[in-house]
């Protein structure tokens, strides 16, 4: 078993490298007559586009998405979606230094030892640049999902190292800076932090979180189909992810269970800390997730590792990487969420139809 591909009833296999000549993606189960185009699929796709700001990578990808199959005058026909997005602006050269170098941090010593050779081009299929491909295949799922559910999908930056950016939630000014805080009185503190820490050649961490409304009851299965436990593996399955949390999460741990379990009304639920999620399955309330992501590790300020032969070396990190990956993940999230849904309402249709 390779492992690209994921889903059971909305299967999604992807391919490509970092600096190769393309990435891309087969869709396979969706459903027919879903109207969609290149320049949608491409519009979600620049929306985690490196090169928009200071604060993330210089690299600038055109990031035009082709469609190879399975869409037919505008509209899905039921067999498999190809999509192919070209890198346009891959610099393999900025990685010859360390072409036997194993960078702490990286997967290049795991995937080393366990294949025996490895694309050293920016961490080939371990790069972020992958998570591209995801966007483009839960833009479809997105769209199908609001259409066929009313289900709405959104993310936002909720922390960035210190500095807690969702205390005051302004949705509408998500999509309105580089940075997806929904606090537009914080943007000048994060633009500040983020200066002062490419200047310093460092990096840090940062939560992403998303949300999905209008979920119906019954998503998810007992045990092994838990809608939680798949949304967490999609969400860890994203580089640089570390931990995922489901409603209250971690808070869980120093909470009573007369506030953590969600009372019932006739009128509803009088919380949510479960997240919106029972058991496994959905309940209905919003679906809160939350994901962690890890310090970039590509750095310009040597440290200590190990060559391919097993001797101690400095290592430094040169080319275009970007001082803090979580900024570019909302997209991400909010993909990874649309396309396990998807999958879920597929599989549920399939069994309770």
């Amino acid at each position: 078993m390779s492992y690209n591909s994921f889903g059971h009833v909305l299967r999604v296999t992807t391919f490509g490298e970092s600096h190769g000549p393309a990435i891309g993606c087969v869709i396979d189960g969706c459903p027919p007559g879903l109207e969609i185009s290149a320049g949608e699929i491409r519009a979600e796709v620049l929306r985690r586009a490196t090169g928009k700001s200071r604060h993330t990578s210089q690299r600038r990808e055109q990031e035009d998405v082709q469609i190879l199959s399975g869409v037919f005058e505008g509209c899905t026909t039921g067999t498999p979606i190809a999509l192919l997005i070209e890198n346009t602006d891959a610099r393999p050269r900025d990685y010859e230094e360390i072409k036997r170098q194993f960078r702490p941090g990286h997967a290049d010593f795991t995937y080393w030892k366990k294949y025996g050779i490895r694309d050293y081009r920016g961490g080939g299929r371990s790069s972020a640049r992958e998570t591209a491909i995801r966007v483009a295949a839960g833009a479809v799922a997105r769209k199908w999902l609001k259409l066929s559910l009313s289900i709405e999908i959104q993310g936002w930056l909720a922390q960035l190292g210190p500095i807690r950016t969702d205390e005051t939630m302004q949705w509408e000014t998500i999509d309105t800076n580089p940075f997806f805080c929904p606090d537009p009185a914080k943007v000048p503190e994060l633009e500040a932090y983020m200066d002062a820490l490419r200047k310093s050649g460092d990096s840090t961490g940062a939560r992403v979180n998303v949300v999905a409304r209008n979920v119906p009851v019954g998503l998810g299965a007992p045990i092994y189909g838990k809608l939680d436990a798949e949304l967490a593996a999609a969400m860890m399955s994203i580089n640089a992810a570390k931990g995922v949390e489901i409603g209250a999460g971690f808070e869980s741990v120093s909470q009573m269970g007369t506030t953590h379990r969600d009372e019932m009304t006739p009128g509803g639920f009088l919380s949510n800390h479960a997240g919106g999620i029972l058991g496994g399955i959905s309940s209905g309330q919003d679906i809160l997730v939350s994901t962690a992501f890890k310090p970039t590790s590509s750095l310009r300020i040597p440290c200590r590792g190990l060559d391919i032969d097993g001797q101690e070396v400095e290592i430094v990190t040169k080319g275009r990487h970007d001082p803090c990956v979580g900024i570019r993940a909302t997209p991400i999230v909010e993909a990874m969420m649309a396309l396990v849904l998807m999958d879920h309402v597929l599989l549920h249709r399939a069994q309770n139809s």
